[in-house]
């Protein structure tokens, strides 16, 4: 089997296996992100994580915390084939010939290769992904407000329909794309360098290979606290502008959207979300890449 559907086939698995421990997670972050502001003396919908998840099932039962799944699982595969297949095909073009360990400066790069590739796909399964986990939290939002409060999503496809249909199109689905790469970049460039990096710290040089599951996965750990720690304020702008309503916009785009969290909120409100995010990053990037380090090695 060629390398490129060895990461396909590797990369496949380890994304269904992130996606599963970490779905969870990920939608008490967005809610946390994107509701709306509490007035004066008000207390915010959402206390903090532990209130959100009480509340999501309490409103909506346990599958409330997998809303917005559809989605993500269905890409998973195109995005983890991008994401791997193109990292690996950057390790090819450094590699000096075949076996050869790259540096952690090049595993940098190569992350970053990768993550420029991938942004593509995670910005529409993100916004659609976004406003079916948020719309819950927005209901009650006023209609002419600053957020998508009116529209009631039945699941990912018709997300996708009310989107090319009133938000201009095909253009509308890669509506925070700058800050998608901005997160994705330099995020996916810290990953597969802290992941690489650490399990040469564990193995105590470059061969790896000797290294069992228990340290694949608290190099996947680290990899993914390393990921989040470094890039999550763009995570948050990103969350917003793609939950921001089409017609009665509050932000302007990135940049403005960056100020006014800033003015409004000061630097705890571009870290919204940060503990389940990395409390998912943790577990979900260590089941990542243990899945795929098991599934490669399978494959020889």
């Amino acid at each position: 089997m060629a390398d490129a559907a060895k990461d396909l086939a590797s990369g496949t698995v380890g994304g269904a296996a992130q996606l599963i421990v970490g779905h969870p997670f990920d939608t008490i972050k967005v809610k946390l992100q994107s509701q709306p502001a509490p007035a004066p003396g008000q207390q915010p919908m959402y206390t903090g994580a532990i209130d959100a998840v009480k509340k999501t099932v309490a409103a909506e039962g346990p599958k409330g915390l997998y809303k917005g799944m559809g989605a993500p699982l269905a890409t998973v595969a195109a995005f983890n084939a991008v994401l791997f297949t193109v990292r690996g095909q950057m390790e090819g073009m450094f590699r000096s010939e075949p076996g050869v360990p790259l540096t952690i400066s090049q595993q940098f790069v190569c992350g970053a290769g990768a993550g420029f590739a991938v942004s593509f796909l995670a910005c529409p399964t993100e916004l659609i992904k976004c406003r079916l986990q948020a719309q819950g939290a927005l209901a009650g939002a006023s209609t002419t407000g600053s957020v998508v409060a009116a529209v009631k999503y039945g699941g990912p496809m018709d997300v996708a329909r009310h989107v090319l249909r009133s938000e201009g199109g095909a253009r509308g689905l890669f509506k925070g794309l700058f800050p998608t790469f901005a997160r994705e970049v330099p995020g996916n460039a810290t990953m597969f360098a802290a992941y690489e990096g650490f399990k040469r710290f564990l193995a105590g040089g470059s061969d790896t290979s000797s290294l069992g599951q228990g340290s694949l996965i608290m190099a996947g750990g680290v990899a993914g606290a390393s990921y989040w720690g470094f890039v999550y304020p763009t995570d948050v702008v990103k969350s917003v502008l793609q939950v921001d309503d089409y017609r009665n916009p509050k932000y302007a785009g990135s940049m403005d959207a960056f100020r006014k969290i800033l003015k409004a909120e000061g630097v705890k409100g571009l870290y919204k979300g940060f503990g389940p995010a990395m409390a998912r990053s943790v577990p979900a990037n260590a089941a990542c890449f243990l899945a795929y380090e098991m599934t490669r090695s399978s494959l020889g």
